[in-house]
């Protein structure tokens, strides 16, 4: 009989998994059930960025305030027995002040690298975009290298390293935008939209039940970082017909002659597609890529890459919309 998929609600056929996911779906469904104590609706949200998890990767989280942005992603860091930072990036805040600084002791006359708050697995950057420029180009060698390098000195950084942050899209006054650059180093860009009315309707009626105490503190650690470090491995090893690796080529090279595109998609894009696809795989409990998955993952890790010409933005259209059409448009393998 086939079983149905807990994160599409399709139905798959019978297969026999020649990697056990077993452990790992059981694990990441455990974080999503913990997360969902707190966080109504945002199915989504929460799907990709257990993916970015899995995956290895980092995810910009953009939305309207309150509508729990900052919170899922301290949620997930929660569940997950590991390291976590949060920085609150502010106009005045220099790039030492994330990555460390080296200071001199008196001691011993010598100068010792006091480490930033970037040191660590998980790490929340709240509204990324109020940092000035030099202070969101301190985060490029980390994000991409996982490493800091300070008076000519590296630091390696700890396995899990998994960065989210938060901005806010209509608040323009006090903050930089993000570089496409600083943008292509995050795997994701999740958008957080409201609620719609039941699920309005029961965030309401979950606050006036919970009168007393902290709603975060029902969310339980249900993972160690030692295995989330074995499961991203394991993901590394989901399978991919090389049919699928042509269907994720032709969609980024499509970007970059797609009329409706100023700016293409690079080859970072491709590996995106291809680690995200495996780890959306993985999460479903396939050892294996279909062509569905690229679909899934495709409009959040292009989305932020590619940028639309002026006459299409001019038009309203946006880079998310564009992303589905010509996604839709190529063949899928069979």
């Amino acid at each position: 009989m086939s079983e149905q998929d807990n994160v599409t609600g399709r139905y798959l056929p019978d297969f026999e998994n020649r990697i056990d996911l077993t452990v790992l779906q059981e694990k990441l469904e455990a974080v999503r059930q913990e997360i969902k104590k707190v966080i109504v609706g945002q199915d989504r949200v929460i799907n990709m960025l257990l993916i970015s998890i899995l995956a290895g990767g980092h995810s910009l989280i953009e939305g309207l305030p309150g509508v729990a942005k900052t919170l899922t992603a301290k949620l997930i860091a929660k569940t997950i027995s590991s390291d976590f930072k949060r920085i609150q990036f502010t106009p005045d805040l220099m790039p030492s002040d994330v990555t460390g600084s080296s200071i001199l002791d008196l001691k011993t006359n010598e100068f010792e690298f006091r480490k930033g708050p970037i040191f660590g697995n998980i790490i929340l950057i709240d509204e990324i975009n109020r940092a000035p420029a030099k202070t969101q180009a301190s985060l490029f060698e980390c994000m991409s290298e996982k490493q800091v390098t300070v008076d000519g000195h590296t630091y390696k950084m700890t396995s899990p390293f998994i960065v989210f942050a938060t901005q806010n899209p209509i608040e323009h006054e006090g903050t930089y935008r993000l570089p496409e650059a600083q943008l292509d180093r995050f795997l994701f860009k999740v958008d957080v939209h409201y609620p719609e009315f039941e699920q309005e309707l029961n965030i309401l009626k979950e606050h006036h039940l919970q009168r007393t105490g902290n709603k975060e503190e029902l969310v339980q650690t249900v993972m160690s970082k030692e295995e989330l470090v074995q499961f991203q491995q394991l993901t590394k090893l989901v399978f991919v017909h090389e049919d699928v690796l042509q269907y994720i080529a032709q969609i980024v090279v499509q970007t970059r002659s797609n009329p409706n595109l100023s700016l293409g998609a690079s080859p970072r894009a491709s590996i995106a597609l291809l680690e995200a696809s495996k780890a959306f795989a993985a999460l479903q409990g396939r050892d294996f890529v279909t062509p569905e998955d690229v679909k899934y993952v495709a409009p959040s890790i292009l989305g932020h890459r590619v940028q639309l010409t002026p006459e299409k933005e001019m038009e309203g259209f946006s880079a998310d919309y564009i992303i589905r059409q010509l996604v839709e448009s190529v063949e899928i393998p069979r």
